[in-house]
């Protein structure tokens, strides 16, 4: 298991999570729930991590902004599940899917 990110706030490594999923790379979200015990004040950042090594090189690729930077602008329908999603999302919020390539 290798170290991939980490942030101060977990919604930011949820996104990247879901991304990673939807690829088939799986992670694992470490000291989400630290900042619960000072009340909303981290204690430590909380971190993503790789379970697989040998998906690391890909899942740094895809959260470094090669992925993220092809969201689509325009509205589109899922392929897998047929619900509309806005432009701004890279994955269907029903299903995960990714969205079309342009």
């Amino acid at each position: 298991m290798k170290k991939l990110t980490s942030a101060t706030s977990p919604v930011t490594l949820h996104h990247y999570r879901n991304l990673l999923e939807v690829e088939g790379i799986a992670t694992e979200i470490k000291n989400e729930h630290f900042g619960s015990l000072l009340g909303g004040m981290p204690l430590t950042e909380t971190q993503l991590w790789v379970v697989n090594d040998l998906d690391y090189d890909r899942a740094k690729q895809l959260i470094d902004g090669t992925a993220l930077d092809e969201s689509p602008k325009a509205s589109w329908r899922c392929a897998q599940c047929g619900e509309d999603n806005e432009g701004q999302f890279a994955a269907c919020w029903n299903c995960g899917s990714t969205a079309p390539q342009k």
